[in-house]
């Protein structure tokens, strides 16, 4: 029987910020993480994660307190939606449907090769999609959530199955998207519209990079105003996503960050409309890049790697094949039609993240990416916008299709 020690709030947020210095350091030590563009995050946090699984296993369990976790993440995708003006959506908004097509064609392709996969290893094919597009396109809650459909519907008990595969995504799509674009850029020779290195918030000063090795010019009073704006968008957030539950309107019925996110896009909007008020985008971009980064931290901190340890062999080697196939589709297809560019690269990175994990591993790709290669502002509104909003869309309806097909 374990025993249960019960850490903080404050302990444990001192730890999700150790979780980043770690992997900072680690990062710094060897070359390949660098040359590669593996997030610190994943980094840090599976050395942790690490730490807690050996201590698992000699009968002691950690117990985080992390409450600040879910509104961090809320503040990160409000940090996405005040950098999309409407200037920006216009220029790129194509990309977003182009995108959409392309992550949809793969959640098709990715159902295949598990309920194939499934069959072949003697599963009950049903596995298949739970190690398809449910948990890797979908993520723990979505999991979660058909996991408990199956169960109702088939008498079939796949919840542990399903968390496991969710965490083995999670951490995969932050592995390899950094490498699959890295070697996109570096074999096409490619380059950052905006270039690399230097001050870009000097030269374009509405740009957000969400580069945390930019130098930003920011002012107690602009991170203030800032941070009143994006704990707006966290609590109008809450309260449409309590409305919509209250009021039991279905079609309404999406992820609180969805919320959080187009909040942002209307503020952003009317200010830059009425030119009564200019947000800083310099302040947007440190808030983004240090909420995103604490979020991260604090997931990675609760990952449960004894539960990958628990999957069934052929279950992982589904997995596997599932993760090679993302990364060639991520480098021969995404790569091509999103327009075979730097932004393209950057997206196929992205792409790694949320088809195999969630959207916040997508834009940790990214991130890492452009810290050391550029900025890329059309990624991070393409890439977020498909990956919150309408990718949970096409999943449902691509599985329904599936559920019948089989039935």
């Amino acid at each position: 029987m374990n025993t249960v020690y019960s850490i903080g709030e404050l302990e444990s947020f001192l730890v999700a910020i150790l979780v980043l210095f770690i992997g900072h350091s680690v990062n710094r030590h060897v070359a390949s993480f660098r040359k590669y563009n593996i997030p610190e995050p994943i980094v840090g946090g599976l050395i942790v994660a690490a730490i807690i699984t050996i201590l698992h296993f000699n009968n002691i369990a950690l117990e985080f307190t992390l409450s600040m976790q879910n509104t961090l993440m809320l503040m990160f995708f409000s940090t996405v939606g005040l950098a999309a003006s409407y200037k920006l959506l216009l220029k790129g908004g194509s990309k977003v449907f182009v995108f959409l097509g392309i992550a949809s064609l793969y959640i098709v392709i990715q159902n295949a090769v598990g309920v194939s996969l499934a069959t072949a290893l003697g599963l009950e094919p049903l596995m298949g999609l739970i190690a398809g597009s449910i948990t890797l396109s979908g993520g723990h809650g979505t999991g979660a959530a058909w996991a408990q459909t199956f169960s109702e519907t088939y008498g079939i008990n796949t919840l542990e199955f399903a968390m496991a595969a969710a965490t083995f995504g999670l951490v995969m799509g932050g592995i390899i998207g950094g490498p699959v674009a890295q070697r996109l850029i570096n074999k096409n020779d490619l380059l950052s519209s905006y270039g690399v290195g230097g001050n870009h918030h000097k030269d374009h000063p509405d740009l957000v990079t969400y580069d945390q090795l930019e130098e930003d010019r920011v002012t107690a009073k602009s991170i203030l105003e800032v941070l009143f704006l994006l704990l707006l968008c966290v609590a109008g957030a809450k309260w449409i996503g309590s409305f919509v539950s209250t009021m039991d309107i279905g079609w309404l019925k999406m992820p609180d960050f969805v919320y959080a996110l187009f909040l942002g896009v209307v503020i952003t909007n009317i200010t830059e409309l009425s030119r009564g008020y200019k947000i800083n985008s310099e302040s947007v971009d440190v808030l983004g890049t240090v909420s995103l980064s604490l979020f991260l931290a604090m997931a990675l901190m609760n990952l449960k790697l004894w539960e990958i340890f628990d999957l069934a062999v052929p279950l992982l080697i589904i997995l596997l094949l599932q993760t090679l196939t993302l990364a060639f589709f991520a480098y021969f297809v995404t790569f091509r039609l999103m327009g075979s560019n730097y932004d393209a690269a950057v997206m196929a990175g992205g792409h790694c993240g949320f088809g195999m994990g969630a959207t916040p591993t997508a834009v940790m790709n990214m991130g890492a990416l452009v810290s050391r290669t550029g900025p890329s502002p059309q990624a991070f509104m393409v890439v977020p916008i498909v990956g919150a909003f309408f990718i949970d869309i096409v999943n449902a309806i691509i599985l329904q299709g599936y559920l019948s097909f089989m039935g």
